[in-house]
């Protein structure tokens, strides 16, 4: 009686699967304002340097004054005069060290509070890259973790470490202080999540596995990035924003109180026995009662398949990773692939961090751009369906691309380009790069061979957060060029666009297990089969993906 089995006679789709799902709604629910929480206390609202004589003046008197000059929010004004329109306006020689803020509903930023704006503007992107390294350690440590002392330990220890970061940035003042914070932050991205979804996915039926999943990340997901613009408004200031936004995360030692540990990954540590007793303890959630010779059945097949793969154990010790660039075919493809893969989580952590100069509170656009989430991941599956993984990623990799470079025509090609234009350019590259990630995210993981796929996908997330270093100043470069961001984002784009095109189709193929197979998978496609090929003809040798993947 092998696990998929002992699981059914326990509960496969009862109490405690729901109560995994909600856990796992409520991990998202928090990790979502978790990730986000560096953005919201960087939001840099309307300023102005600060004179006397506007003092009594409407924010959009002072606007029109300082939009006479090349450099509105950092030029230092020597003198006014009386006029409505201030045309008798003159320079200042001196920098400027006191600012006017327009708050956005009223809320006070950490780049407003210390001012670090204009020549101090970089202090913000270099201290939220340290948020990206922070990734990069944490997918690694607590990966590792997670298969020495257990997932949820993991999970916690994660969740832990990013209220310490969180809560600590309360009481920074200093680029090193704000640095050193975001780091200790960063290492919960990704781990805090994919450990959770590791071990829902474990305890889950194949039917409930996908659609379960992915309705809960991107509906709770999406409710956590609105109720951080919320709770901002709210809350009025970065330090009690964050401070109330932090502390959710402590709920998630409960966890290790209601969760059971993955009783696949105790039978692959030989603890037969916790296996066992955490199972008992689904099968009395979900009001089951499972007869002792079943947990014997269950046990013999345990103990008979350690010993078979002990046996087995030698001749899969040359399967690591490094060994995937030891054969041209199978290393072109993972080249390719973690470059594509690099080139999306780039595009992603930039263009859903892209919330400022579109003429609206960063605040509404951040909630608005997060609506995109819970249809996207249903139109990408509806995609992925007629036209395969390899064609729904080039899709929507160049349609992305193009709306992403008409944002950046309309911001080049007019000053003043309407804002509902830009709203709508950003809100359809946002909607297209959420399809853009999940899609990339499948193709790349079907592409590695199973044998190494684990550690593939961690290497590949790993590059992607290294990358995603670049983010914050691809943002920062908007400060002198409005479309900058966006021209580069393009480009990015169709690279990966290209990329993709590069890659085998996976669709209703045999996904390769072994090394020698991603050697010969897609040996000889080209470029633009999978548009020719007729189904029937994509399914050579294949089987269905869920009983290969």
């Amino acid at each position: 009686m092998d696990f998929d089995e002992i699981l059914a006679k326990c509960g496969n789709r009862h109490r405690y699967q729901y109560l995994l799902l909600g856990l796992y709604s409520l991990l998202m629910f928090v990790t979502s304002m978790h990730n986000f929480s560096q953005n919201v206390i960087g939001f840099v609202p309307d300023h102005w340097c600060y004179h006397k004589q506007l003092e009594n003046r409407s924010f959009a008197q002072i606007e029109a004054i300082y939009n006479q000059f090349d450099y509105p929010s950092c030029t230092r004004l020597e003198t006014i005069g009386p006029d409505y329109d201030g045309r008798n306006a003159t320079v200042s020689g001196e920098q400027c060290d006191r600012w006017i803020y327009n708050y956005d509903f009223g809320f006070r930023s950490m780049n407003t509070e210390l001012n670090w704006v204009c020549d101090d503007a970089y202090k913000a992107p270099v201290g939220q890259s340290f948020f990206f390294i922070g990734s990069m350690f944490g997918t690694l440590i607590f990966g590792i973790l997670g298969d020495k002392i257990g997932r949820i330990k993991s999970v916690i220890l994660a969740n832990m470490c990013g209220f310490l970061g969180d809560f600590s940035t309360i009481f920074t003042s200093s680029l090193f202080a704000f640095s050193t914070a975001r780091f200790v932050s960063g290492l919960a991205v990704d781990a805090n999540t994919y450990l959770m979804y590791i071990l829902a996915l474990e305890y889950l039926p194949p039917s409930l596995r996908n659609s379960s999943l992915s309705i809960s990340m991107g509906i709770f997901y999406c409710l956590g990035m609105i109720s951080s613009c919320g709770l901002a408004v709210l809350a009025g200031h970065w330090r009690i924003f964050l401070a109330c936004s932090s502390l959710p995360l402590l709920l998630i030692v409960l966890f290790y109180f209601l969760v059971q540990e993955s009783a696949q990954w105790l039978v692959t540590r030989n603890d037969i026995d916790g296996a066992v007793r955490c199972l008992r303890r689904v099968a009395k959630m979900n009001r089951r009662k499972v007869s002792e010779e079943d947990f014997q059945e269950f046990r013999k097949y345990c103990q008979i398949n350690c010993i078979k793969k002990a046996q087995e154990s030698n001749e899969h010790e040359q399967d690591k990773f490094i060994d995937l660039f030891k054969t041209p075919h199978l290393r072109k493809t993972i080249i390719i692939m973690l470059t594509t893969f690099t080139i999306v989580t780039v595009c992603y952590n930039t263009l859903a961090r892209n919330v400022e100069g579109l003429g609206i509170s960063p605040l509404i656009m951040f909630s608005l751009s997060a609506l995109t989430l819970p249809p996207s991941g249903f139109i990408q599956a509806d995609i992925q369906k007629r036209i395969g993984r390899k064609g729904s990623s080039v899709l929507s990799l160049l349609l992305t691309g193009l709306f992403t470079a008409a944002s950046g025509i309309a911001l080049s090609v007019w000053q003043n380009p309407s804002t509902v234009l830009l709203i709508s350019l950003m809100i359809a590259s946002r909607f297209g790069l959420s399809i853009c990630y999940g899609s990339t995210l499948l193709f790349s993981t079907e592409l590695v061979p199973t044998c190494v796929r684990s550690r593939g996908l961690s290497v590949a997330h790993m590059v992607g957060a290294a990358a995603s270093l670049l983010s914050p100043y691809i943002l920062h470069l908007g400060t002198f060029y409005r479309a900058g961001p966006s021209i580069i984002l393009c480009l990015l784009f169709l690279t990966g666009a290209f990329f993709c095109l590069l890659l085998p189709e996976t669709e209703n193929r045999r996904l390769p297990i072994t090394l020698a197979e991603g050697e010969q998978f897609g040996r000889g496609e080209r470029m633009f089969d999978f548009l020719r090929q007729p189904k029937a003809e994509q399914t050579e040798a294949a089987t269905p993906l869920k009983q290969t993947s």
